[in-house]
């Protein structure tokens, strides 16, 4: 290490939130295995892009020659029967299994792989230019950008140091009581933010600036806390939105895809009344699995290591003195944004309008917070949501997962008779685990509940019996960076590696599918969601 760098680490203020900002969070240093991930990823997206749109054939499966295949495969073929895939399917294909391997391997930075698949998208005939590069003003991004916008009122202000410092000193007497405290946090976010995003982008510089102050500063200063606080906080930013039909856009489309299905109305309290007490289950059970078997705390990572202790942020909470004018009216914006935000059925103004309006009045010149130089809004990060909602298009599009799963279904021979818990063990199954793979929320809603309803309409059974199961996983989008917004945001932090987040937010990805089977057994049954449960044991 040299002078420079020494200097600049002994100078550094864990209680200033400024050193928080996207830009200036450190760059972080990549493992060995995400070194050879990194190394072998680019010539394999490039080897499964070729092998797919040169090399497979839309007539494909119809020139095979059945006596070619072994007796299992030869099953299967027969059973399936000439499935022609277009050029197009064969194209939106081979650029989706290209990019889940970059975005996988991190051969590239995220946005680059968006940007790349976006004009493959566009060279290649699958979307439009107009379609393709209309993503970046989805909706979504935009509520996103605005969301913001208003976390960065609250720092410049000061109101987030002084809540970090005032929610330290009352409750951080023990680690344990600090991580239970955000789990109660983002269940009362969740219920008034319908953007997962929003939710980190307001939360990040809390408990950044509560890890350093337990000495976890990222990098070749991580630590369990800091594993622990930022590892929890993915997870119950997740699934916190999974207990509130309004959590996320994405469970609000499920909603809408189902209710267009049935005809039937799907209501706030409904979702609340099924999946609530599940989302707080399995807050709980995270954070048992987080700091009793991955990440322990030693010691001394249960105290304040910052130099002074907890003497020290007294003080500081002390020389803040009363609230100003500036804290006064950010807090009042925010809370009125939150109000509007959680009463949206009434008035019917749009989440994205309200963060829009709330945004505008924080920027005005002279009565308005903060400036324009003030706002920390992570650009690469948009771009790779916009690459995610580009691939959503493709697969709306070319109508790929449908052609797929039909496919398989019948390939597999699931005929009219199937049993009622095969078809829900496959379709949790697959919605949970589709996150190994798939970078947007947005994009496994569209295709996952359409099958999901395809599926329940084919083999006569409800449609709410497996679309609205499946529409509970969701939110389990906290297993790799590239899984969700808020996943990618935190990595950033460089608080925990690729292995922690995988092993810990894998472990939870099972737990949630086995919660989401017992329930189905059990108290989804109770509701008549499930009809006599999955296996019809109790």
């Amino acid at each position: 290490m040299d002078k420079n760098d020494s200097t600049r680490q002994n100078d550094f203020d864990p209680l200033d939130m400024h050193n928080y900002r996207i830009e200036k969070l450190p760059k972080r240093s990549k493992s060995s295995v995400e070194k050879f991930l990194a190394t072998l990823g680019s010539p394999l997206a490039v080897l499964g892009f070729v092998l797919i749109y040169f090399v497979l054939r839309p007539d494909y499966l119809i020139n095979i020659e059945p006596e070619t295949l072994g007796s299992f495969a030869r099953n299967i073929y027969e059973k399936v029967g000439a499935v022609e895939f277009s050029r197009m399917n064969i194209a939106m294909m081979a650029i989706f299994v290209a990019a889940v391997i970059l975005w996988m391997t991190e051969a590239l930075p995220n946005y680059l792989t968006s940007l790349i698949a976006i004009i493959a998208l566009v060279l290649t005939g699958v979307l439009t230019e107009r379609e393709a590069y209309a993503q970046l003003g989805h909706p979504v991004m935009w509520l996103n950008i605005m969301s913001f916008v208003l976390a960065s009122m609250l720092v410049k202000t000061g109101l987030a140091k002084r809540f970090a410092l005032w929610f330290i000193v009352h409750f951080g007497k023990h680690a344990s009581s600090i991580f239970l405290s955000f789990l109660f946090i983002n269940v009362v976010l969740s219920a008034f933010i319908s953007a997962t995003t929003a939710k980190a982008a307001i939360l990040l510089p809390i408990f950044m600036v509560i890890a350093a102050i337990y000495g976890a500063r990222g990098g070749d200063k991580k630590n369990n806390f800091g594993r622990n606080i930022v590892l929890q906080n993915l997870f119950y930013i997740n699934i916190g939105a999974s207990g509130f039909m309004t959590g996320s856009g994405a469970n609000l489309l499920a909603v809408a895809l189902i209710t267009g299905a049935t005809g039937s109305t799907i209501f706030f309290a409904d979702w609340m009344k099924a999946n609530f007490v599940v989302a707080i289950l399995l807050m709980f059970i995270g954070y048992l699995v987080a700091t009793r078997i991955f990440f322990p705390l030693k010691k001394e990572e249960r105290i304040p290591q910052i130099e002074g202790g907890m003497k020290r942020l007294r003080d500081e909470l002390h020389k803040l003195g009363k609230l100003n004018f500036q804290e006064i009216k950010s807090g009042v914006l925010f809370i009125a944004i939150l109000a509007f935000w959680s009463t949206d059925r009434y008035h019917g103004i749009s989440p994205t309008a309200i963060a829009f309006i709330g945004a505008i009045i924080a920027l005005l010149p002279r009565i308005g917070i903060l400036k324009w130089n003030d706002v920390d809004i992570p650009w690469h990060l948009m771009l790779f949501s916009a690459g995610a909602y580009t691939l959503g298009a493709g697969f709306k599009v070319t109508d790929l997962p449908s052609i797929s799963v039909n496919a398989i279904f019948n390939g597999l021979g699931f005929g009219e008779n199937t049993p009622f818990w095969v078809l829900y063990l496959s379709l949790t199954f697959a919605m949970a685990f589709s996150a190994l793979f798939f970078q947007s929320k947005t994009m496994r809603t569209m295709i996952f509940i359409p099958i999901a309803i395809g599926v329940a309409n084919r083999f006569g059974f409800s449609v709410i019996s497996l679309a609205l199961p499946v529409a509970f996983l969701i939110e389990h989008v906290y297993m790799l960076p590239f899984n969700s917004k808020p996943a990618a945001l935190l990595y950033e932090t460089d608080q925990y590696s690729l292995t922690d987040t995988f092993k810990f937010g894998f472990s939870m990805l099972v737990i949630g599918w086995l919660v989401n089977i017992l329930m189905g057994e059990t108290w989804y049954r109770y509701l008549d969601i499930t009809p006599n449960g999955v296996f019809g044991v109790f």
